[in-house]
């Protein structure tokens, strides 16, 4: 088969701005990436190389892609990014990755937790929640920002 070279010409600095993020995050400071530009730059290369490095170095890589075709979805790239997240504690099954985090989510989401499986489906395996069944919606003059606020708890809980 077609064997693709995965060397990204012209992205040594990103990438290595990008591997120094990763680093300062593993010695105990908060790290955020975001890598952004226009369409056919190498945003998508660029970022499967930074996750290859990571899972090499023994990391969880998440990613989030923003898609214009699901615009009405708030925040659709972050909620993708943990969903992985979700995902991957489910399959380690009896982790106390996941029992951990699924009791701490209870404890912060409360009730609230059933808005935010409609944006992360994979939180209602973790926390034990059927996402059909929501409860009681006591109308929420924002729901944008309430889907921030309770991604905000979520991040606080992992």
């Amino acid at each position: 088969g077609l064997r693709l070279n995965e060397a990204i010409f012209g992205r040594e600095v990103e990438f290595a701005s990008l591997q120094g993020a990763y680093k300062r995050a593993i010695s105990g400071k908060n790290e955020l990436a975001i890598i952004s530009g226009t369409s056919g730059v190498g945003k998508s290369v660029l970022a499967h190389r930074l996750g290859s490095f990571v899972n090499l170095n023994g990391g969880i890589f998440l990613c989030g892609k923003f898609d214009q075709l699901k615009q009405a979805t708030p925040f659709s790239a972050i909620a993708s990014a943990f969903n992985q997240y979700c995902d991957i504690l489910i399959r380690e099954e009896g982790s106390v990755s996941a029992e951990k985090l699924a009791s701490e989510l209870n404890r912060v989401l409360g009730n609230d937790s059933f808005h935010l499986s409609g944006v992360i489906p994979s939180i209602s395996k973790i926390i034990g929640q059927d996402s059909s069944q929501n409860g009681t919606d006591q109308g929420c003059v924002d729901a944008r920002k309430q889907i921030l606020y309770l991604l905000c708890k979520f991040v606080e809980a992992i």
